[in-house]
């Protein structure tokens, strides 16, 4: 694991105590530099364990991931080390003997292996490309990836006459499906590297070297495959493909059958919507598909449909139809079919007893349940999970033992003064019941009236949880530790209440969140807790849309910020990469109803707004484009309200490096801060 610099922490020690975090015990940037365990995957015996765990590399200005290994169940040790850049997606060879996983280590992306005693990790692939994807064929003798097709020569010609342009909606390259054979043993050679690139299609070289397994093309057509798995007799694979990587494309997603020994494909499942492959049946016989059938128009907020389809016959059954809730496969074996799915603030393991039919919940360590790793015989999994007052661990169990944790992680926040989450419900205007998390202080007086801080997560359906760090780029512990309530709201639409629920705010976009924010406010009100003159309320990308919806339709906030918010539905309609989004919420395009999409835009009451408004927003968004930040601060501008509009350079949708999450922090720090508390409108230096 890779640490930061005495030098930079000292510098950014100084910045803390310049702005001063008065009433924070525990600095951003310390907050930003904890670790964090995640993607556990079981080795295929159930005895070893590999996960990936990430750090802060404030010196790179990025997130490092690195992978780490526990071998029957000891203490783990970090396993791989790229120096500029993280290892990611990593798998154990068949046999157990080897971790293979994706590194740029200066030549793109590429599969490298390390055995699991340790050692130098050495690249099987030399993708000019660079490799997307990969998996490993069971035998073991083979492995399968997707990478983009490289540029055509007309491309590369037309580029070279006439310089760069983009057609819209047909700015891509395809990927496609390749495959190697692999002889681990006979590339780990220390006293022989790989062949230099110049040597590499040569019969010479100076140096005895190995040469990178050739690659052969597997899929060829007008269609990009985004994801595929092996059958487990290694007969087969079956592909997720669509007509382009398009985002908006994957609502025609369909499944196709790869057979190995004749090198032909045909097509599988054909929904008229979109079908995404789940898993493959212990006897290779069948294979899950989770799919929205013939449904184009709510397949966003309604459950997919989880479909047993017989590869030969193509005889489909609908399981699972009596389950309210999205489900995501992440193992079928001999055991059963094992998924996750949310229970309204908790996700949990759940396994379907096929052909019985039976689903049960299953007794796991952790509230809110990541990723699963099963083993080969289904006896033995790892999995990462949190409880609700811990950060996320990994976790091991082995066939008839108990549950052991391998990661200490939550260790790094035992002596900080995290805040008590409660869960609180309350019936919104039209009477649904809302779930929320209210953050309090450790030391909170109940006959005391708080200042109160409405954070709105993104999605719709994303899913508000008790959580000791809950942040992104909004203090949320610092300021409860000042002296305020945080209320996290999980507003109709969210994830973990069902499909009606998630339906709620279908053509009721932004009106219907806004009751549920608002009628969370009244009932802490009426328990006495909040200062109703020190109000304020911010979120990201869906919950910046409810942000700025309520920037132009109340009066009651101090200060609001809006995070990658939607202002205006025409505006952000003609400009996004997910169009569908807009015509299954609001069932209509603007041409079509474009009442529905004035009553749902916070532009279209900028004239009744007079909070101060925060705006934040990536350069380059193409999920909410920025055009929708500048339509908000120009009209707040015009009108004379404060209003502060902060691009992030070169960020999309998310801000994905520490020191510019840092300073969205900052931002927002100082922002509230000033309104709410009567701090000064300090700039960063």
């Amino acid at each position: 694991m890779k640490y930061f610099t005495l030098t930079l922490l000292s510098a950014l020690g100084m910045m803390a105590s310049l702005f001063g975090q008065q009433g924070a015990s525990v600095s951003f940037e310390k907050y930003l530099g904890l670790h964090q365990a995640g993607g556990a995957v079981i080795s295929p015996n159930g005895n070893d364990v590999a996960f990936t765990v990430t750090s802060t590399e404030w010196d790179a200005n990025a997130f490092d991931s690195e992978i780490w290994l526990s071998r029957s169940g000891s203490e783990p040790f970090q396993l791989t080390r790229t120096t500029k850049g993280s290892s990611t997606l990593a798998r154990f060879s068949p046999d157990g003997r080897w971790i293979s996983f994706l590194a740029d280590r200066g030549d793109k992306t590429q599969i490298y292996l390390i055995s699991v005693n340790g050692g130098e990790a050495f690249p099987v692939t030399r993708e000019e490309e660079g490799v997307e994807y990969y998996d490993w064929k069971p035998d073991g003798k083979q492995i399968a990836f997707t990478k983009t097709d490289p540029e055509s020569a007309r491309e590369k010609s037309v580029k070279a006459s006439y310089g760069g342009f983009a057609v819209e909606g047909q700015d891509f390259r395809l990927s496609h499906l390749w495959i190697i054979s692999i002889d681990p043993d006979s590339l780990n050679n220390p006293g022989m590297p790989p062949c230099k690139t110049a040597d590499k299609d040569s019969g010479s070289s100076r140096l005895p070297c190995w040469r990178f397994p050739k690659a052969q093309r597997l899929t060829a057509g007008s269609f990009t495959v985004t994801g595929f798995k092996f059958s487990p007799d290694g007969n087969y694979i079956a592909y997720n493909h669509q007509p382009d990587p398009l985002i908006k494309s994957s609502v025609h997603a369909d499944i196709g059958l790869l057979d190995l020994s004749s090198g032909k494909s045909r097509a599988l499942v054909t929904n008229r919507s979109s079908d995404f492959l789940a898993a493959w049946s212990p006897d290779s016989k069948s294979i899950l598909v989770h799919s929205a059938l013939d449904d184009t128009l709510s397949d966003y907020y309604r459950n997919q449909h989880t479909l047993l389809v017989d590869i030969h016959s193509g005889k489909t059954t609908d399981i699972l139809k009596d389950f309210d809730e999205q489900v995501n496969v992440v193992d079928w074996n001999s055991t059963g079919i094992y998924f996750t799915a949310s229970r309204k603030m908790k996700t949990g393991l759940f396994v379907y007893g096929y052909p019985a039919g039976t689903v049960s919940g299953l007794d796991m360590e952790g509230d809110v349940i990541g990723n699963v790793s099963i083993s080969r015989d289904g006896h033995a999994m790892a999995w990462s999970a949190r409880y609700f007052d811990k950060m996320n661990e990994i976790f091991l169990r082995s066939s008839g033992s108990a549950s052991h944790q391998l990661t200490r992680e939550s260790a790094q926040i035992a002596t900080w003064n995290t805040p008590v989450n409660q869960i609180i419900s309350w019936k919104s205007r039209d009477s649904a019941l809302i779930e929320g998390v209210l953050v309090k202080p450790r030391n909170f007086d109940p006959r005391k009236k708080y200042p109160l801080l409405c954070v709105i997560h993104g999605g719709p359906t994303g899913t508000d949880r008790p959580d000791p760090l809950a942040s992104y780029v909004y203090p949320i512990m610092q300021w409860v530790e000042k002296g305020a309530l945080v209320l996290r709201i999980n507003y109709r639409g969210s994830a973990g209440y069902g499909e009606r629920f998630r339906a709620l705010n279908v053509r009721n976009l932004g009106v219907g969140d806004m009751w549920d924010v608002l009628s969370g406010i009244d009932y802490l009100q009426r328990q006495g807790m909040v200062d109703t003159s020190r109000m304020g309320c911010m979120g990201w990308s869906q919950g910046g849309y409810i942000s700025a919806f309520l920037t132009t339709n109340t009066r009651i906030f101090k200060a609001i910020s809006v995070g990658a918010g939607i202002s205006n539905w025409i505006t952000y309609y003609v400009n996004t990469d997910i169009t569908p989004f807009t015509l299954e919420y609001l069932q209509a395009n603007p041409w079509q109803d474009p009442s529905i999409y004035a009553r749902t835009s916070p532009m279209t009451h900028i004239n009744q707004a007079s909070t101060p408004t925060l705006i934040q927003h990536g350069e380059l968004d193409k999920r909410v484009p920025i055009p929708n930040a500048y339509e908000l601060y120009r009209g707040l501008s015009d009108r004379g309200i404060p209003a502060k509009l902060i691009v992030y350079k070169g960020f999309g949708h998310g801000i994905t490096k520490p020191k510019e999450r840092l300073a969205a922090i900052w931002h927002n720090w100082i922002w509230f801060n000033h309104y709410l508390f009567g701090e000064p409108l300090e700039e960063l230096p």
